[in-house]
Order: structure tokens, then sequence, then C-alpha cells
């Protein structure tokens, strides 16, 4: 797949993230992401790459990094991973698009 094609769908992922976080649909897995990760890491870590030791819930999502993306074949990556920055996590946020290129489920996993 093309990195225009990455990069776009990368972008509906993140776009998507962010539209369920907040909501009953993103209770179990983007909302959960962040309040855990809000407990469990050091201020410092905060400080560093949000500029606050206690930053606003919302704002952890603009920092995701795309950990890994695939699918069947090249031409159809289906699946694309988040991350926070420096491995400080073993948790993702994973985004599986439908075969019409639609956000079909966001999860998270370990």
């Amino acid at each position: 797949m093309s990195n225009v094609k990455v990069d776009t769908r990368k972008k509906i992922a993140i776009d998507a993230i962010k539209n369920i976080f907040g909501t009953p649909k993103g209770e179990d897995g983007v909302n959960l992401f962040v309040e855990h990760h809000l407990e469990e890491i050091e201020k410092s870590y905060w400080k560093k790459h949000l500029n606050s030791d206690s930053p606003e819930p919302q704002s952890i999502l603009d920092i995701l990094v795309l950990d890994s993306h695939w699918g069947d074949d090249e031409e159809e990556i289906e699946n694309f991973d988040f991350t926070l920055p420096e491995d400080a996590t073993n948790y993702m946020i994973c985004v599986n698009f439908n075969d019409d290129g639609q956000v079909e489920e966001i999860t998270m996993e370990s």
C-alpha cells in the first residue's frame, strides 16, 4: 500500500479515536486507555511530551504514534495499532477497517 494510502488511513483512524473518546462507544477502549495511562505513567513523562504533569485527558490522544499496520496483503491494510511514544506502555489502541475502508472497530489491546 502506498504511503499516501497509509497516511490517509492513519488520519482517518486517529480522527475516529478522537471522536469516540468520552463516549459510551469508547468506554472499554479509548477511554480506558487514557484513564489507565493518566494514573499509571509518571508525571515527568507527561511533562516531557505534553508540557504538563497532569495533562487534559484528550491531549493524550494528540501524541499517539503508529506502532504497526497490516492486512491480508500489501494492498489491503486493515489494522492500525497506536500507542504512546518511547515504548511507555504495552497497550495499544487498535483500529480495524472494513472492506469499504470505513472504521469497523476500535479496541484496546496489550
